[in-house]
């Protein structure tokens, strides 16, 4: 499963945005959050998804904490 960070965070809006090891920002929200709180992320932290793809571009799914 490839990881990255959490490098944009809109936690009013309900979704943010993941970089992944070779750059690229994938679009997640919130109910693609699998093993936090969603209000509780935190821009820097690290994370391991799904990815996926979407008539708008890269996209995760299956988000998983990998630190506190």
């Amino acid at each position: 499963m490839p990881s990255g960070t959490i490098a944009r965070l809109l936690i009013d809006k309900g979704f943010g945005f993941i970089r992944d090891e070779g750059g690229i920002e994938h679009f997640f929200h919130r109910s693609a959050v699998r093993s936090a709180v969603f209000e509780l992320l935190r821009e820097g932290q690290r994370v391991e998804f799904t990815p996926e793809q979407s008539e708008k571009g890269p996209r995760a799914g299956e988000v998983r904490l990998l630190e506190s």
